[in-house]
């Protein structure tokens, strides 16, 4: 997740052969990894009555950290001197893309459906673009800025169902809201990520930053304790948290850091578009949920953008290549 939710620190580009022995190997774990990254969208949405939000997030962190943590043991001398030198930095970076991001996703998903959430998180890259445009002065050609007009305008139809007298009568979807507001914390997450350059394993460094995750939604957790009505570890809840915990927490985690070593942080990042489809066959088959029609028209203008932004930059970057 949320929710998909990967330390990429650097964008370097592994063998050809993959983590399987081939190209193909490698793509199929990075696809398997957002089928199960899908799966906890499905596993949010379906406990949303029982368990609070925050609940799910605090003990989804909490177990993958556990399940990571002596996998990378011996990387903890780096570990501590960087948490010591920068730990700051780690709370905050850690905490808005690992634990507000999720929570807030998780919060969302109490009103807003599954296939819904998934069509809005692919945005996260377009709202990364722009966040790096303004933060990391990366430039932005006319055709991305095209493309994230069209995004853009393909969520609010999302948003407001097809009919824009919503958006003047304020009738929006507060969860859906919820998920638009998760999609930019984790899009800052991302930049603030490739701003601070940690020299540190890509695995070990996405454990510190679940451990900062840990911090940062223990006292969410807290204060729902005190203040939910729901019980957080009835029999739905501990099978939501088993799943969103370890196939679609601790084991997608590795799962997607084998594949950036394989593909590289660009094409395996990709494939997060290939989780936006999945969530919306599990939202069906699982949920129920059936697909509108300004679904997908919404998707249709994402789409558009995406692929503004990704073939005509590649186009463009072919021809400076060449020059």
């Amino acid at each position: 997740m949320a929710i998909h939710v990967l330390a990429v620190h650097r964008d370097t580009v592994g063998t050809e052969e993959g983590p399987g022995g081939s190209l193909a190997a490698a793509y199929s774990v990075g696809v398997f990894c957002w089928l199960l990254s899908a799966g906890v969208y499905i596993a949010a949405k379906w406990v949303s009555p029982e368990m609070p939000p925050w609940a799910l997030c605090f003990w989804r962190v909490l177990i993958a950290w556990a399940i990571l943590m002596p996998i990378v043991y011996r990387h903890c001398p780096a570990m501590i001197a960087l948490a010591r030198a920068r730990g700051l930095e780690l709370l905050v970076i850690g905490g808005i893309g690992l634990a507000i991001c999720q929570g807030l996703i998780f919060v969302g998903l109490e009103h807003a459906d599954a296939t819904t959430a998934g069509i809005i998180i692919a945005l996260i890259p377009i709202i990364t673009m722009i966040l790096a445009r303004f933060i990391l002065a990366e430039p932005m050609g006319r055709w991305q800025v095209i493309g994230s007009i069209l995004a853009f305008l393909g969520i609010l139809v999302i948003i407001v169902k097809g009919n824009p007298a919503a958006l003047l009568r304020l009738d929006l979807n507060p969860g859906e809201l919820w998920i638009v507001a998760g999609a930019f914390c984790f899009s800052l997450y991302t930049v603030l990520l490739r701003r601070a350059k940690f020299d540190l394993n890509r695995l070990a460094l996405l454990v510190l930053l679940l451990g900062a995750a840990v911090a940062t939604a223990l006292p969410f957790y807290l204060f729902e304790l005190a203040s939910d009505e729901r019980s957080a570890l009835n029999a739905s809840g501990l099978l939501a948290l088993g799943y969103v915990a370890i196939p679609g927490g601790a084991i997608m985690y590795y799962l997607f850091n084998r594949s950036i070593e394989a593909l590289g942080a660009a094409r395996a990042g990709v494939l997060l578009y290939i989780q936006t489809i999945f969530i919306a066959v599990l939202a069906y088959l699982i949920l129920g949920e059936q697909l509108q029609r300004y679904h997908l028209e919404g998707a249709a203008l994402i789409v558009a953008g995406l692929l503004l932004i990704i073939l005509l930059k590649s186009k463009a970057g072919a021809e400076a290549t060449k020059a």
